[in-house]
């Protein structure tokens, strides 16, 4: 049903370590290489235990901005739910993590999910444009989550 290739706006962006005798640092983000829409407005961290998926789910108004940078490493499953895009119907795989640090934005209305495909926990960091549950937490959560529809054709393998 999907056919495989890019989406159009999703950022892939491989993070580069730099490294010295104290560790290493990579920048995640920066504001002058992102559109201000996809500006972050909150950060959190999760931890996904080896073999786990999180997802599908998409947002109707929310763009998340991941960081895939280890431990462990993950495949990252996106499928373009946007009828008006030009690639309407496409899914795009990634591959991210210890081994391949890299960012995905991914855009609302673009279907996600992510397994931890390592052998121990993986962390993930997300740097979304919208708060969760707005504003104080007072609102409706942005999510249309699929994984627990039996029909669904949001499948990562």
């Amino acid at each position: 049903m999907f056919k495989n290739g890019t989406i159009q706006d999703v950022v892939v962006r491989n993070l580069t370590k730099y490294i010295d005798d104290r560790g290493w640092l990579s920048e995640l983000f920066r504001s002058d290489e992102i559109f201000p829409e996809f500006f972050p407005v909150m950060g959190y961290v999760s931890m996904t235990a080896p073999g786990v998926t999180r997802g599908p789910h998409e947002h109707a108004d929310q763009a998340d901005c991941f960081a895939f940078f280890g431990p462990s490493n993950f495949k990252i499953v996106l499928w373009d739910n946007r009828k008006p895009s030009p690639t309407f119907m496409t899914r795009q795989i990634v591959y991210a993590g210890e081994d391949a640090p890299r960012s995905i934005i991914i855009p609302r209305g673009v279907v996600h999910a992510y397994r931890n495909i390592g052998e121990g926990r993986g962390m993930v960091l997300n740097f979304p444009n919208r708060l969760f549950a707005g504003e104080g937490k007072k609102h409706p959560v942005d999510e249309i989550r699929h994984e627990a529809d039996p029909g669904t054709s949001f499948l990562l393998d």
